[in-house]
């Protein structure tokens, strides 16, 4: 499985097959995706048919209707991707990354705190 290698429009797919609690059709990815990027229904089809190859996702046909689960979870796969995005963007140093969002406005001031309490209660402290 090549969680790693996928673009920006297969995440797209990805995320709509991951919000689903049974195995989605093309035509339900399609029906949520084109409206929001415009992109042609065949663009669509041919995104799962490589997240199929890449072993990402499962195709089942039933009826002649092709079903699509995935292979690869949520969580794992927002890991891996993101641990190759902290190496390939900011050399491995998730301090310098995080300051960087947070210095480009990408956290409100709510979501700061909960960065700090949540820092606070995973970080050793010194005593």
């Amino acid at each position: 499985m090549s969680v790693e290698k996928i673009t920006d429009a297969e995440w797209r797919v990805m995320h709509v097959v991951w919000k689903s609690d049974a195995a989605v059709t093309s035509n339900e990815v399609i029906t949520e995706v084109v409206p929001e990027t415009g992109w042609n229904p065949q663009t669509v089809r041919t995104l799962l048919a490589r997240l199929v190859e890449k072993g990402v996702l499962a195709a089942t046909k039933e009826k002649g209707v092709l079903f699509f689960t995935p292979l690869a979870g949520r969580d794992e796969s927002i890991r891996v991707h993101g641990q190759s995005f902290l190496t390939r963007v900011f050399e491995g140093n998730a301090r310098e990354m995080l300051v960087h969002f947070i210095r480009d406005g990408a956290f409100s001031r709510d979501q700061i705190g909960e960065l700090r309490t949540l820092l606070d209660k995973e970080l050793p402290h010194d005593e």
